[in-house]
């Protein structure tokens, strides 16, 4: 048990990049980590990272340990796996990454349910924007908002979400409301840095589909950022309705050119096709599919 933790401490460590992330990750103290990780390469006799005030990084013999435990580790989750298929109920170590707001906002109150309700299952629960790669990135299941094209990738369909546009009652009320797709390029927006468009907006209206150049005064990677510049009356927004429709229900924010339809896009559950189906991450999509079934966002 002591060489898995040491084993499991050292890769968190290289993967996080700090002692502190690492504890985080393995939800410990970074000094246990740090003891962990000390105590592994007093056994074998050798360092395998090299610790300055700025950085850690793999010394020779570091890069060859590495690659050893990630086999091992990767091992011991198919044999959790292997267990689970057999006894026909989940176990084991589950990975799941899902975009930030999304995770905060929709699937932060499922964890709870879900782990009462599969006890031999362990989270492990990243929140990124960014588009992370399934299986070089080793994640059982990712959360994807997106209009998903890539066919190397299984996958379920949890639900649905609306790209509005959208700004404050006050920001109108100073500025004016754009009448026509056109009349968007006169304001300025603040732009989600992820959105696949970029800065070309799209709306299907009863004419077709109408483009527009968009003049950003703000950048970000963070959907919750352009929602809260948006409410502080700094300009125009395409967000999902799933993360504004709260502010919009409420009268914080106002829809703009409701007639003019931004994209409807799919929220999915996605995993590694060369895997088999094991028992935990069916239930973790047969779960999620279920709590979606009547999205907070469309009630």
């Amino acid at each position: 048990m002591d060489r898995f933790r040491e084993m499991s401490s050292f890769v968190a460590v290289v993967e996080a990049g700090s002692f502190v992330a690492a504890g985080d990750a393995l939800r410990v103290s970074k000094a246990a980590v740090s003891r962990s990780v000390i105590e592994l390469e007093t056994r074998l006799g050798a360092r395998l990272l090299q610790r300055t005030t700025r950085r850690l990084s793999l010394t020779e013999a570091g890069r060859a340990y590495y690659g050893h435990c990630k086999q091992i580790l990767a091992e011991l989750d198919e044999a959790d796996r292997a267990v689970g298929m057999v006894t026909g109920h989940p176990i084991g170590r589950l990975r799941v990454n899902a975009p930030f707001s999304f995770g905060i906002l929709h699937l932060v109150q499922l964890w709870g349910p879900f782990m009462e309700q599969y006890p031999e299952v362990d989270l492990e629960v990243t929140l990124s924007d960014r588009l992370v790669d399934v299986v070089e990135e080793g994640f059982d299941v990712v959360i994807r908002i997106s209009s998903l094209q890539d066919s190397t990738l299984v996958y379920r369909r949890l639900a649905s979400t609306r790209i509005l546009l959208c700004a404050s009652p006050e920001y109108l009320a100073r500025h004016g409301t754009p009448a026509t797709v056109e009349e968007i390029a006169r304001h300025p927006v603040i732009a989600y840095s992820y959105a696949a468009q970029g800065d070309v907006w799209r709306f299907t209206t009863a004419d077709g589909v109408r483009e527009v150049q968009t003049r950003p005064r703000m950048r970000t990677n963070n959907g919750d950022t352009c929602r809260a510049v948006a409410l502080a009356h700094q300009g125009l927004v395409l967000q999902p309705d799933f993360l504004v429709g709260a502010d919009l229900a409420q009268g914080r924010l106002v829809e703009v050119l409701p007639e003019c339809r931004g994209p409807e896009i799919g929220v999915y559950a996605v995993y590694p096709s060369r895997k088999h189906l094991s028992v935990k991450i069916r239930a973790l999509v047969d779960f999620l599919v279920a709590a979606f079934e009547r999205p907070d966002w469309q009630r």
